[in-house]
């Protein structure tokens, strides 16, 4: 596909209105970075939906790693974009840890194993927080802790599924007229999970990779395809139709499917992976963290979530809420869609929002 030709079909689209919704934070940074809204037409409009996986973990979550955080036997582990997110209150890992609570950051879960090597005294209470992508790393850790019978690691889950939650918004009325479906998530489950729900709403998917160009041929081919029930693959070299099956195989050897709880938007019936019963005992208490209790009750987070509203319609928005200062999770990741449009200056023209 010519790229002059994308760029130009894009500006020069006069079909009907569409909002086409990213849902995956990598993707937010990149149409922002790249400037991608000031390359379509009017008509066309993105949305950033919950595809970071900081912005969808409940408040709940983050309260109980703090109440897990005041034990001095315990030390939370943790990637660095959640230890800024508020729980109910505005505290933070990172406040805590302040307090004097054992907070380590680390770039790999794995990393945890050689924590608990050196120090068999302490419990190490892995935060596992996201999407398909991050779950086959987390499998492999409690593989790990299992073969090796180590006593001093669980994991607090968050761990949520795409498909689902896609199929929450098209059920729940946000304005979507296609997506572009998540390049990394996409590796794991192949592109076939999206169909059940392209035929079901007659909305385009388009799976696609990280670079601008990449983005365009995908926006482009959704646009393409308005009020079609399709799913089309723009990223062939890395995702294919198939996916992972043996990544997925040992997900399903220690994770099951439960329902997960969304900051903003409550339950989503099988939205979440928990540790299967017979592999519970490492589980440190996710199940039950159901509240989803604002620090500020203005913050606008779950409308962003769901497409209904722009990070700059909030009123908190670069106001209070800023990546120093964040009101919301949205603001704390570079992931998050509040502070991606905040940080590279994105404005969209007007929807039909």
């Amino acid at each position: 596909m010519d790229l002059e030709e994308v760029k130009e079909g894009l500006k020069k689209y006069d079909g009907p209105e569409m909002n086409i919704m990213e849902v995956c934070g990598s993707h937010t940074g990149s149409i922002a970075k790249n400037g991608i809204p000031g390359m379509l037409s009017d008509k066309i409009h993105l949305l950033s939906g919950p595809g970071c996986p900081v912005c969808v973990t409940p408040s709940s979550y983050v309260d109980k790693l703090l109440d897990l955080a005041k034990d001095p036997h315990n030390c939370i582990v943790t990637f660095g974009d959640l230890i800024r997110v508020p729980g109910s209150t505005k505290n933070n890992l990172s406040s805590a840890r302040g307090e004097g609570a054992r907070v380590e950051m680390v770039y790999s879960p794995m990393d945890t194993l050689d924590l608990a090597a050196k120090d068999p005294d302490t419990t190490f209470i892995f935060a596992a927080v996201g999407f398909e992508t991050t779950t086959p790393v987390y499998a492999l850790l409690v593989d790990e802790i299992v073969r090796n019978n180590i006593k001093n690691i669980k994991l607090l889950t968050a761990i949520k599924t795409m498909p689902e939650v896609i199929r929450y918004l098209m059920e729940s009325g946000a304005p979507i007229d296609g997506f572009i479906a998540p390049g990394h998530v996409s590796v794991v489950t192949g592109t076939h999970i999206y169909e059940p729900i392209a035929q079901d709403f007659s909305i385009p998917f388009g799976v696609a990779g990280f670079k601008g160009p990449e983005l365009l041929a995908a926006i482009y081919g959704i646009v393409r395809e308005y009020g079609h029930g399709i799913v089309r693959n723009f990223y062939p070299s890395v995702v294919k139709e198939d996916g992972n099956p043996e990544a997925r195989a040992l997900i399903d050897k220690y994770f099951e499917k439960y329902d997960a709880a969304w900051r903003g938007m409550g339950q989503v019936k099988g939205s979440g992976k928990i540790l299967r019963e017979e592999y519970r005992y490492l589980d440190a208490g996710s199940l039950g963290l159901d509240a989803d209790r604002k620090a500020n009750p203005a913050c606008c987070c779950d409308k962003v979530l769901m497409g209904k509203m722009r990070p700059y319609d909030c009123p908190l928005y670069g106001k209070v809420c800023t990546p120093m200062n964040p009101q919301g999770a949205c603001m704390v990741s570079t992931e998050g869609s509040c502070f991606s449009y905040l940080a590279n200056h994105r404005v969209d023209k007007s929807s039909k929002l």
